[in-house]
């Protein structure tokens, strides 16, 4: 069983619901979580469930209580920055250091490359084909929740204009729909990305142009955190076979360029540097 995820308290969220309960066959059901409707869908002969949480979607570390061994959540969110870029991005939750927004502290969850990858390639479609003024990213793996299950964030940022943006709401919500409608074929080479920014841009280019699927992405500030420990559960704790690590070389700082070669090369995993 999918679990696609929304949140009361996120009116991105909502927003997102609601282009995918129009663009979609959802039937609402009997069932109730936290007194909210359930709705079921068959996508592909998956059973998807669409659920909408009282809490934020970052807290929702009891999930898996409810719901046991999901084959994946997709948890549909806003994006919050500073700057305000309009954004669509996506990412696998969990926690490189202490738990600050959620989860359990250097704790991940697993993250399903190809399944991001795939609403990666719709946002970029969309913004395309109807001229959204949007940044389309990878993010580094950050905050909550820190599930035992193939979990990703589906986003749309940065600022309360445009969580209330109906087209930019519905790329994410195809974005959403093709993860799920694609999950289970794995037609791209699974990589563990580390270095440079929050925002990726070289890794989502790369993802974009290639058939190249990024898992978790430790980003440039998150290094200095990363333990031997916390390096295997990333390379552990990702749905499909890790082939090799790709580095954001430039975007590493120099001091801890040394420890985590030596951490790497202790993985048996091939290294390349862009």
């Amino acid at each position: 069983m999918i679990l696609v995820v929304a949140s009361n308290k996120d009116p991105a969220s909502l927003n997102i619901k609601k282009q995918i309960l129009t663009h979609y066959r959802f039937n609402e059901t009997t069932e109730r979580f936290q007194e909210n409707a359930t709705y079921a869908s068959k996508v592909n002969s998956k059973d998807v469930k669409l659920i909408t949480l009282n809490q934020e979607s970052i807290h929702a570390q009891d999930l898996t209580t409810f719901f046991t061994e999901p084959e994946l959540v997709v948890f549909i969110s806003r994006h919050s920055s500073m700057s305000g870029t309009p954004t669509l991005s996506v990412h696998t939750p969990g926690n490189l250091g202490e738990a600050e927004l959620g989860g359990n502290p250097r704790d991940v969850s697993v993250s399903p490359a190809n399944a991001m990858r795939d609403a990666l390639k719709v946002m970029a479609k969309m913004k395309e084909e109807i001229q959204l003024k949007y940044q389309v990213s990878y993010e580094s793996t950050h905050h909550g929740p820190s599930l035992n299950a193939p979990a990703m964030f589906a986003e749309l940022g940065s600022s309360p204009e445009q969580w209330s943006d109906a087209a930019a709401a519905e790329a994410v919500a195809h974005a959403t729909m093709e993860a799920v409608s694609k999950f289970g074929s794995f037609p791209a080479e699974t990589v563990l990305g580390i270095g440079g920014p929050h925002y990726n841009s070289k890794f989502t280019r790369i993802a974009l142009e290639k058939q190249v699927a990024f898992g978790h992405i430790i980003a440039k500030h998150s290094a200095p955190q990363i333990s031997p420990e916390l390096l295997q559960q990333c390379i552990r704790k990702t749905l499909e076979k890790v082939e090799y690590v790709v580095l954001d070389w430039k975007g590493i700082r120099g001091d801890d360029k040394p420890r985590l070669i030596e951490m790497l090369n202790e993985t048996g995993l091939q290294i390349q540097k862009v």
